[in-house]
């Protein structure tokens, strides 16, 4: 009986990956070969090539990694482990179908190469594709967008070494689209930024959470939003400069996080660790926050003691000391090892955090500590998010039995810290709503 509800679990799960295989399959295969038949009938279908493309040689036994892909498509709805896992994964898969063919109809193209026959088994295979793959569907490529959501499902569920050699393969498919002479350039660029934002719209882990957001939040948004709009305006009008349109989307997103999203924006789970599609989508402006971590960090000590084991720091670069650590930063990736103790809870930069937060991390505080005798409490650079919960904690542990009286003592051990008004309002409340034993 013990064994019988994982097994339960398995069944089920595979009776679900099948009905979206038995969705997902034919809808592809209708819907692809509709629009591709569509396109081939129309006269206003272009072909975009670089002139270096010419110099990308034909190698026909790359059909081989290119036909797996559907192999491999099949197999990622039955390696899934959760019911919610198996579910947005199959949301990606279908939205990857129903937004590149929105492209196609929109954007025509055409693959402007004419393939050289082949012979043998790889001769055969491209008979087989070219009997239902046409010329077009190029924009963005759906290999490249499917190539991208499958590997994100296979990576999770491989040890180490096997998810290089799965990353090598997945690298051949996304190589051999051009290789077979099946798409250009652009087709590959177009199809990776649209598997990106698929994947990280539909995340599979968390969820994508609004809460009403208080003026100050609103000012930073309108500051972002600000800045993002001048990126945008900047990749528009300057020659070449569409790169800019990068920074421009990071800062949006982050903008719509203190418009309401909050941390979900960044994607990071209780390990500490930042969704792929997160890091890749918002590189702009994580870059520019490790930079300026590093910058404003030079003066101030890393980690500062406070009291009875808890330490108040910026986010750890080297992990000796202490043993613990409880992440409040929403915008850092841990690099630590796995084996190293680590909880996280996101909170928006320059913002305060609110009592409920405060409660849970507290919490966490306190699961940290029975395992452990040293805590690094840290945010960007140990200043204000870390310093108020710190604060906080001082005052829950009846160590200080006043707002002021905390704020002395961590400043005392490390003067740098600033705590707005505002910080300091959430602890006076604070202490009022669940201090009360304390007075």
């Amino acid at each position: 009986m013990a064994n019988s509800k994982p097994s339960q679990t398995t069944s089920s799960l595979w009776k679900q990956g099948l009905c979206w295989l038995l969705l997902l399959g034919p809808l592809f295969f209708l819907s692809y070969g509709q629009v591709n038949q569509f396109t081939a009938t129309r006269n206003d279908v272009a072909s975009m090539v670089f002139n270096w493309e010419h110099a990308i040689p034909f190698i026909p036994w790359t059909i081989v990694p290119y036909w797996s892909i559907d192999l491999l498509y099949g197999l990622s709805l039955f390696i899934c482990t959760s019911k919610q896992e198996l579910t947005r994964h199959g949301c990606r898969l279908l939205v990857a179908s129903v937004v590149a063919c929105i492209g196609f109809l929109f954007f025509p193209l055409r693959f402007s190469f004419i393939r050289p026959e082949t012979q043998g088994i790889f001769g055969w295979l491209f008979h087989q594709l070219e009997q239902f793959d046409l010329p077009y569907n190029q924009a963005p490529s759906l290999h490249i967008i499917l190539a991208w959501l499958l590997w994100l499902r296979f990576r999770q569920h491989l040890g180490r070494e096997t998810r290089f050699l799965c990353g090598g393969w997945f690298l051949l498919i996304a190589a051999s689209v051009l290789t077979t002479w099946q798409h250009h350039f652009i087709d590959v660029i177009s199809g990776f930024i649209v598997a990106v934002a698929i994947s990280y719209t539909i995340p599979i882990e968390g969820q994508w959470r609004w809460k009403r957001p208080s003026p100050h939040a609103l000012r930073l948004a309108a500051k972002y939003a600000t800045a993002s709009a001048l990126f945008s305006l900047l990749g528009l009008l300057i020659p070449y400069g569409s790169i800019l349109l990068w920074p421009a989307v990071a800062l949006l997103i982050v903008s719509l996080g203190y418009a309401g999203l909050g941390t979900s924006v960044f994607q990071k789970n209780d390990a500490g660790h930042l969704s792929l599609s997160a890091r890749l989508l918002l590189w702009p402006y994580l870059t520019g926050a490790r930079v300026s971590r590093k910058w404003f960090s030079r003066h101030i000590p890393s980690v500062s003691p406070i009291l009875d084991g808890i330490f108040l720091g910026g986010f750890p670069g080297k992990f000796t000391l202490p043993n613990a650590v409880l992440d409040l930063t929403a915008e850092f990736h841990r690099k630590a090892p796995s084996a190293f103790r680590w909880s996280a809870h996101p909170l928006m930069d320059l913002t305060p955090p609110a009592l409920q937060d405060i409660d849970a991390i507290l919490l966490k505080l306190s699961q940290l500590r029975l395992t452990n005798d040293t805590v690094l409490v840290c945010c960007a650079l140990g200043l204000s998010r870390s310093a108020t919960v710190v604060a906080a904690w001082l005052l829950a542990k009846n160590h200080v039995s006043s707002v002021p009286q905390a704020i002395a003592l961590i400043k005392h051990h490390r003067p740098q810290i600033v705590l707005t008004p505002a910080h300091i309002q959430v602890l006076e409340t604070y202490k009022e709503t669940r201090c009360q034993t304390s007075t």
